[in-house]
């Protein structure tokens, strides 16, 4: 018999989430298509103290929805207004929009949120050696920045580099196009971004999807995220956010 990983509802995918977990999340800010059906899950359940990992903190500055070239979303942002989010790591931290600073940019300042800025490709790297189960490694990115400021230095081949950990998730919520029941992942277009990394550094991996189909009608070519890497499975439906 196959194994079934589909749940009924994106409240109770998430149902076991604790205060202070490490949520990997998934998507490229409003450009990419993001989980918003678990976010807005997590928003409803109120856990707090939560890190979170992303490309952005926030896109515009709007609380709950965004908006990029016209089309709407449902901004992770949400849940740094409403006090959920302990610390953000990632590239992004402040609004792309001066006039129109961010409810994390703002706390931040306040001194009420906790800040590790990542480049973005470090970030990529950090989280696939985290999935592959590497410690640690060197790169040159961040040398003579404010990034470099407390890690430590090596001279290889004659450049200086900074050392960088792996960074794995209790959870992450991925965005995906289509899945079997058994968590195979078919992403569309730039729905790649981070999902496909963030999924194989998790301990239980979410995914939201367009349409669910049973094994074997999948086209192995176009597979990119195996099952054994995904644990549970939502379906987006009518009146829910796309």
């Amino acid at each position: 018999m196959a194994i079934n990983k589909v749940y009924e509802s994106f409240d109770k995918a998430i149902a076991d989430m604790p205060d202070g977990a490490v949520i990997l999340l998934g998507g490229f800010g409003g450009i990419a298509p993001v989980p918003q059906n678990l976010t807005l899950a997590l928003h409803r359940k109120g856990v707090k103290d939560l890190t979170i990992v992303t490309n952005n903190a926030g896109i515009d500055g709007r609380i709950g929805l965004g908006n990029i070239g016209g089309r709407s979303y449902v901004d992770h942002e949400i849940l740094v207004t409403d006090g959920q989010v302990k610390k953000f790591i990632g590239a992004v931290p402040a609004s792309i929009i001066v006039s129109r600073p961010n409810a994390f940019e703002q706390l931040y300042r306040e001194g009420k949120v906790e800040l590790e800025i990542v480049p973005q490709g470090t970030l990529a790297e950090r989280i696939r050696a985290g999935g592959a189960g590497i410690g640690a490694f060197y790169t040159p990115v961040g040398v003579g920045t404010e990034i470099a400021k407390g890690k430590e230095k090596k001279i290889i081949n004659g450049k200086e580099m900074i050392l960088e950990y792996g960074l794995r998730g209790d959870y992450a919520f991925i965005r995906a196009y289509k899945a079997d029941t058994m968590g195979n992942l078919v992403y569309k277009g730039v729905m790649r971004t981070f999902n496909a990394v963030m999924v194989t550094a998790a301990d239980i991996v979410v995914a939201e999807v367009d349409e669910i189909v049973e094994p074997g009608e999948l086209d192995p070519e176009v597979i990119v995220t195996p099952g054994i890497f995904v644990d549970r499975i939502v379906e987006t439906s009518k009146g829910e956010v796309k």
